[in-house]
């Protein structure tokens, strides 16, 4: 109003009020809405679903400008929304900075247009292409294996901060095996994801930090399905397509958006599958010599850059 902003709001959690209701409620004058301007960076709902539709409270408290970054292309709204604003004599601009507003909300779009997660792929790698040592030595050296870290200490900060954004971080047996993760953002402020661990046949002992109920936990396989002290047990079927299974279990569960932090076998099986919409790879300043390959991404990159010791180069899919 004015060329001042009188109220700001972003989305509440699911199933909470979407971000024009709370820039509404935020304006403390709410006599000025009826000549202020309203911007959105998607185009305002149109039908009831968790909650009331977001056009009919524009159209309640006569906002005469709707500035629109870009359409839901959600077919329960796809320019319903502004075709309702427009009946009601608002003024709709739409697709400004459409390219950054669809950006802003891929997780969104992958989700509903996908019926998936937004995955990004995640890993780190030597200079000479590997992820990780040969463990083929004696288990007497295991108390190593710190010595084998590839990335600084500040691109581990930077990995909880990712995991602070994502509502889901997965990791398969060999990984929980061999690293002990404990898929969580201790080195930040930030919620932790739902941790989701792949042990097919069960092979994973319960003393691994991943079973300590911290923060909830999905365990995948095909033997059982369970629950106990915060884990999940969650049974696929060993006769249908394993990545499929894992989506639409994701899907059904609301889970807008999963970080996979390895191993091989399972990176390798999700890009093999295309099953990707980004992915980060940090290479550290170490050589390994010998060791596990690291995945391969046959994509240009969309950038590097310099993360303390480390390179972070990120790659998008088409």
């Amino acid at each position: 109003y004015d060329n001042r902003i009188i109220g700001e709001g972003i989305t509440s959690a699911y199933g909470g009020h979407h971000a024009e209701v709370n820039a509404i409620s935020s304006v403390k004058d709410q006599s000025l809405l009826a000549k202020s301007t309203l911007y959105v960076t998607l185009e305002p709902c149109s039908h009831f679903g968790k909650t009331p539709p977001c056009s009919d409270l524009i159209v309640k408290y006569k906002i005469p400008k709707v500035v629109i970054g870009c359409v839901d292309d959600n077919p329960e709204v796809a320019g319903k929304g502004i075709a309702k604003l427009q009946a009601s004599g608002c003024d709709a601009t739409i697709g400004v900075l459409e390219a950054e507003c669809k950006a802003h909300h891929k997780r969104f779009f992958t989700f509903h247009n996908k019926k998936r997660p937004y995955i990004i792929l995640k890993w780190a790698e030597t200079k000479d292409g590997f992820m990780d040592i040969d463990r083929s030595f004696d288990s007497a050296q295991d108390d190593k294996i710190e010595a084998y870290w590839i990335s600084s200490e500040f691109s581990k900060r930077v990995v909880h901060q990712w995991r602070s954004e994502e509502q889901a971080i997965m990791v398969g047996t060999n990984t929980a095996l061999n690293d002990n993760p404990q898929l969580n953002v201790r080195e930040i402020k930030g919620e932790n994801p739902l941790r989701i661990v792949l042990d097919l046949n069960l092979r994973l002992p319960k003393t691994l930090n991943v079973f300590d109920g911290s923060s909830p936990t999905l365990v995948l396989n095909y033997q059982v399905s369970d629950q106990k002290e915060g884990v999940e047990y969650v049974k696929l079927d060993p006769n249908k397509k394993l990545t499929d299974q894992i989506l639409e279990e994701l899907y059904q569960r609301n889970i807008i958006s999963m970080i996979i932090e390895g191993g091989a076998q399972l990176l390798n099986t999700f890009i093999d599958d295309n099953l990707w919409d980004e992915t980060r790879v940090f290479v550290g300043d170490k050589y390994f010599e010998k060791g596990l390959k690291a995945p391969k991404i046959n994509k240009e990159p969309i950038n590097s850059l310099q993360f303390d010791t480390d390179i972070l180069t990120t790659y998008m899919n088409d």
